[in-house]
Order: structure tokens, then C-alpha cells, then sequence
């Protein structure tokens, strides 16, 4: 893949304590990698705590901007990493949901793996859509209108969803496509 393919593309990356470490700093380096700038945005200022496997502590990320304050218009693309309690205190924060549906809706793509598709359904933007997730997850796909599927990686429009931190290296390289897609 060409160094240069998001030189010049802003990328969100959207999540809160409880983000799953490597979901965070995986998809970030790929996107830096092909050229992209990140900022990443949280419900409050400071650092967040990341963890390993939901449970082991695995250090901090600094917090650049709170999400409140943040507009689509300012980026190409959002990542959402997975992390249970990280999804689960985004879906409950009226900022970060009306960010993701207000991004899925303006056609930019979106990319969520593992626990992340929840802020999708709490954003209400899942339906009719065929979206992969952590497998605890895939009722509620169903209960809110999407179709859920076992894949490594789902390209559905211009949402790219994945299953869990084994999938890290096909979801990577499907947010760097999709991302450099977006004009």
C-alpha cells in the first residue's frame, strides 16, 4: 500500500477509558502511516485509560479534544475502537452519539471493530445495514435493523466494521482503502 494514500486526510479516532489498547493504537498507526493526521477525541480532557482484554490496565492515551467541541466537517474519517466499558460509556454520551450519526450520515467513512458498532445502533444509523461485531453483540445488530454477520472485516457503504483484535490486520488495511476513498 502507498505511503502517501491519506497524505492530507484528518482522522478522528472517538473513545473514552476502557478503550482496548491495541484497537486504538493499531488502526491509528496504519492511518499515520499511509499519511493521515489523528486526533483523538474523548468525553473529557486529560488521558484515557486503555486496557488489555476489557480487564488488564494497559496505560493511557492523551486526549486532544473533547468530542463536544468537535465537527465532522473537520475530518475524512472516524474510528471507533472496541473496548466493552469504552463503547458503553459512549453510547450513553448525547455528544459522541449525535458525532457518530451526524458522520455516518454525511457519507465519510466510519470504521468500528469489536464493542464499537454499539454507538452505531445507540446512533440509530445501524438499520439495514450488514455489519460485523464481537459476538455478544450481534443480537443486538439484529434487534436494531442490521444484518449481522461472522466476517473478518464488512464493508457495507461507507461503514467498515470488524470482529475483535484478531482481526486487526484485515481491518487495518480496509479503513486505509476506505479512508483514502473519500474525496
Amino acid at each position: 500500500m502507498s505511503d502517501d494514500v491519506l497524505q492530507g486526510k484528518r482522522v478522528a479516532i472517538l473513545a473514552t477509558n476502557g478503550v482496548e489498547r491495541r484497537e486504538l493504537e493499531e488502526p491509528r498507526a496504519a492511518v499515520t502511516e499511509a499519511g493521515a493526521q489523528t486526533e483523538l477525541l474523548s468525553l473529557e480532557s486529560g488521558s484515557i485509560d486503555a486496557r488489555n482484554h476489557d480487564l488488564e490496565p494497559a496505560g493511557e492515551f492523551a486526549v486532544d479534544r473533547v468530542v463536544a467541541d468537535a465537527r465532522v466537517d473537520e475530518f475524512d474519517g472516524l474510528l471507533i475502537p472496541g473496548g466493552t466499558v469504552n463503547a458503553d460509556k459512549l453510547r450513553l454520551d448525547s455528544a459522541a452519539v449525535a458525532f457518530v450519526r451526524e458522520f455516518v450520515e454525511s457519507g465519510k467513512p466510519v470504521a468500528v471493530i469489536c464493542h464499537a458498532p454499539w454507538t452505531l445502533i445507540e446512533a440509530g444509523v445501524a438499520s439495514g445495514r450488514t455489519l460485523t461485531s464481537y459476538p455478544s453483540l450481534r443480537t443486538d445488530l439484529a434487534n436494531a435493523g442490521a444484518t449481522a454477520v461472522d466476517e473478518e472485516v464488512v464493508v457495507d457503504g461507507n461503514i467498515v466494521s470488524s470482529r475483535s483484535p484478531d482481526d486487526l490486520p484485515a481491518f487495518c488495511a480496509a479503513v486505509v482503502e476506505q479512508f483514502g476513498k473519500a474525496g
